[in-house]
């Protein structure tokens, strides 16, 4: 797979930043069928930092309801990067 098919996109929420910021770990959306090593390489390979470790969960979308119309949102698979000590990716710095 190439690199960018396995990232689909860094989640920035209220809890991630927090991450980024005490723990040094970053957040991303990624391919469900990508395992650990394939996500830790792309990652190494698009932002050229170095990658500790990589934690990966499947979730699971929720049920919605609009009126009498029943949906569901798709399921999605997300990895939590932590980084070397002194790495960083930058995305909206100083915003």
């Amino acid at each position: 797979m190439i690199p960018h098919d396995i990232i689909k996109r860094p989640l920035i929420t209220e809890k991630t930043s927090i991450q980024k910021e005490v723990n040094n770990q970053i957040t991303f959306e990624v391919d469900r069928r990508a395992n650990r090593v394939e996500i830790k390489k792309a990652i190494e390979n698009i932002f050229n930092v170095n990658v500790v470790g990589v934690k990966t969960m499947q979730v699971k979308g929720k049920t919605k309801q609009r009126g009498r119309i029943v949906g569901k949102r798709r399921d999605w698979k997300k990895a939590i990067v932590t980084l070397m000590p002194g790495e960083r990716i930058d995305f909206f710095e100083g915003v």
